[in-house]
């Protein structure tokens, strides 16, 4: 089912819709592809309603599928998840702190997976990643990012409340989903320190 679904897509696929530029790529394995199968389905819907317009460049759903295909679905996705988590209302305060430039064509807010950033010596990359892993958000804040640190507490502690209630009940695809989704913010959260204090401090 997942193989006639995918080979769906990539018969229809469009330029409209970045996403399907990575599904069709050779270079990414099938179950890259399958993992990127429901970003350009959600492609079709964001890229057709205005209120959904991502505030980054590349949209979060395309960073995602990039990350994924450049570097793997166990790194990728916490990459991804990282992105979702700074895709805040801090976000255009921060970029200007970073100095990270703008899309010519609309005025988006320039954030690659490969960052284009200079690398920081001002904090630990590793420090920072070590206290996200005991308290998640708080190497965000180590690293200068209070908000997204915010944010990163908030999302796993929804990811990681509802993987506990999912535990409490017999539904064992609702139990692997929640805990699933626990994980890859919880990773994503380490992930983003590590990377807020590498790339996202003044420039």
């Amino acid at each position: 089912m997942r193989i006639l679904l995918l080979t769906t897509f990539l018969l229809f696929a469009q330029s409209k819709y970045p996403a399907d530029s990575v599904l069709a790529s050779p270079k990414a394995s099938l179950l890259e592809k399958m993992t990127i199968l429901p970003i350009a389905a959600w492609q079709r819907i964001s890229h057709n309603a205005n209120f959904l317009n991502c505030q980054f460049y590349p949209s979060c759903s395309q960073y995602s599928a990039i990350a994924i295909k450049e570097n793997s679905i166990i790194k990728g996705i916490p990459m991804t998840a990282d992105r979702i988590v700074r895709c805040n209302p801090s976000a255009f305060f921060n970029h200007l702190h970073i100095r990270g430039g703008f899309h010519k064509s609309d005025g988006r807010l320039i954030d690659h997976p490969t960052s284009h950033l200079t690398v920081s010596t001002k904090k630990s990359p590793i420090t920072a990643g070590l206290l996200s892993a005991i308290v998640p958000g708080s190497g965000r804040m180590y690293a200068g990012r209070w908000f997204d640190g915010f944010m990163g507490f908030v999302m796993v502690y929804l990811t990681a409340s509802s993987a506990v209630e999912a535990s409490k009940k017999d539904n064992v695809l609702n139990k692997g989903f929640s805990y699933s989704m626990f994980g890859v913010f919880y990773t994503g959260e380490i992930y983003g320190a590590y990377r807020t204090a590498k790339y996202y401090q003044r420039q």
